[in-house]
């Protein structure tokens, strides 16, 4: 099972994202995902950056993917990601259609998680398109994934978010401005100033989401730590972590603990609440409220 750390979804400085990845590089993750998969105004890094970073982190023995964007809003972004699509030197994580469309036929992709692929009819079509891997919905439960792995095409890896807060929704409105009661085309780029985004907490002061630009975010850190044996058992080939501003490397660590144990681990989830931003949630991969946290079953 392999370790891969998702797009960074948040703005931050130029500086801060090279030395963020340059100690990534130095961390046991297997797959990187690079480029700004959420908002076409932020520029802090041009095309060249990430592919200066992505050969970095090739030479240090990692696999480094290119991301598309989710939402395309206008021709500036769709020439964005026709750009992305044309680079044959990495291999490029579709986020929506157009990038399909773009990539179908001439070469392998990554399916991404906003894809919405729910069943087999919809994975089998993805991977006549050229698929070799996908990234599971973050709403499908446990349950379902296990029947799909049972009926997946041959040589399709499949991924699952396993780490991080949910990207729930994204839309042509800027959340970040509107909370500065400024206008999306002048938003004085304000995201930068919330490295994991900007909590909305309810009357009663609990964290209710979290908003990033146009994106809307879980507030609550969804974690299968306690969950690995159980994606191992399914076949998972690869468990998705996203990046947080702070304590990303011992997140990585901790992971990585977790898919070597020869016996699940107890206490992994407990050891890991001082590294997340806040509390933990499984609940969708539970069946159950993406809010809840549900606790493995205990075998003897």
């Amino acid at each position: 099972m392999k370790l891969a750390l998702g797009p960074l979804q948040y703005y931050w400085p130029r500086d801060t994202v090279f030395d963020f990845y340059q100690a990534m590089a130095e961390t046991p993750v297997d797959v990187v995902y690079l480029g700004e998969a959420v908002c076409s105004r932020r520029r802090e890094l041009r095309q060249s950056d990430w592919i200066d970073i992505a050969r970095m982190l090739r030479d240090a023995g990692k696999q480094a993917v290119l991301s598309t964007m989710v939402l395309l809003e206008s021709t500036s972004d769709v020439s964005a990601m026709h750009k992305i699509a044309q680079d044959e030197e990495f291999l490029i994580e579709a986020n929506d259609m157009g990038a399909v469309h773009q990539l179908a036929g001439k070469r392998a992709f990554v399916a991404g998680p906003q894809l919405n692929l729910f069943n087999a009819d919809s994975l089998n079509w993805m991977v006549g398109l050229g698929a070799s891997r996908w990234v599971m919905p973050l709403e499908m439960r446990q349950a379902d994934l296990a029947v799909l792995q049972q009926h997946k095409p041959a040589g399709l890896e499949t991924e699952v978010f396993a780490y991080g807060r949910m990207p729930l929704a994204f839309s042509a409105r800027c959340f970040t401005a509107r909370h500065y009661n400024l206008p999306k085309d002048d938003c004085g780029f304000r995201c930068i100033e919330h490295p994991d985004g900007q909590l909305l907490a309810t009357r009663e002061g609990e964290g209710f989401l979290v908003l990033n630009g146009i994106q809307t975010q879980s507030a609550r850190v969804h974690n299968l730590i306690q969950d690995v044996p159980a994606l191992r058992a399914l076949g998972v080939e690869l468990l998705r972590l996203s990046p947080q501003s702070q304590h990303m490397a011992e997140v990585i660590a901790a992971f990585d603990a977790a898919r070597k144990a020869p016996e699940p681990d107890a206490g992994a989830l407990d050891r890991m609440r001082p590294l997340m931003p806040e509390a933990p949630c499984n609940g969708y991969w539970h069946g159950k409220p993406g809010l809840d946290l549900v606790q493995p079953a205990v075998t003897s």
